[in-house]
């Protein structure tokens, strides 16, 4: 693994914070990076010894299945890798959209490889990476179109580069599909970033939801999965406290 981040929207979710200090502190808990965190804040990142792991590429309700959209998605997912690659950010985070006309699965796919091939090429190029990312269509994301790893790791295939990989979100992926320790086994390779929150409910990694974290930690391990996990959840409570359980589940979990 190459280490533990948190998501700045999530811990911060229906929050007044100092940034500095809470930065600071995530940092003390154990993480090594932040995700989407705004940009007047990465020097305070910075600061802190925190990575800047990635940024959002685009609005996720408009994507790349809609090709009436490419042209305007490439030129705003283009900008955000340039920023990404000036800033230091290691990713781009990017999405196949809303389900729109009759949703047909083969032609979406189609869609995302025929747009996302040049700017994954792009990103290659500025030696940045994308990450498609799975949601559930369930709770969160009512009819977003990539709500299936089946329906991601294809793109990722056809496109067939380095540059994107999948985002597997396991609480999102565990409320569309469960089984995620066989299907992290059988796409490993393709992945390069995970996402945690508990399920149900996108809370704490504790024994009040219904995964167990400790075994995909653990598996993680001994795939010898080399990219980051981010916590991507709304702590309940002290979300230091939440952030440092988090951490220390993917710290000491056995292979």
């Amino acid at each position: 693994m190459k280490g533990q981040s948190f998501a700045w929207w999530s811990f911060t979710h229906g929050r007044e914070v100092e940034p500095a200090q809470f930065l600071r502190e995530a940092a003390e808990a154990g993480a090594r990076g932040v995700e989407m965190l705004p940009q007047p804040l990465w020097p305070l990142a910075r600061e802190h010894g925190l990575e800047l792991v990635n940024l959002t590429g685009h609005a996720l309700e408009h994507g790349f299945n809609d090709p009436a959209r490419h042209a305007d998605l490439t030129d705003e997912v283009r900008r955000k890798i340039d920023t990404a690659a000036e800033a230091g950010v290691g990713a781009v985070i990017v999405f196949a959209g809303s389900r729109f006309g009759d949703g047909a699965d083969g032609a979406a796919i189609r869609a995302c490889v025929e747009g996302l091939g040049p700017v994954t090429e792009h990103a290659g190029r500025s030696g940045v990476r994308l990450l498609l990312e799975l949601l559930n269509s369930k709770v969160d994301h009512p009819g977003h179109q990539c709500d299936r790893t089946a329906f991601g790791a294809e793109i990722v295939r056809q496109v067939n580069s380095p540059s994107l990989r999948l985002l597997y979100d396991a609480y999102h992926m565990q409320l569309m599909e469960g089984d995620l320790t066989r299907t992290i086994k059988a796409h490993v390779d393709l992945i390069g970033h995970i996402h945690t929150g508990g399920a149900p409910g996108r809370s704490n990694l504790d024994n009040r939801q219904e995964v167990n974290w400790r075994a995909i930690a653990g598996l993680l391990r001994h795939l010898g999965y080399a990219h980051w996990v981010g916590h991507e959840f709304i702590p309940r409570g002290e979300p230091m406290a939440a952030l440092r359980q988090a951490v220390e589940i993917f710290q000491t979990a056995d292979t």
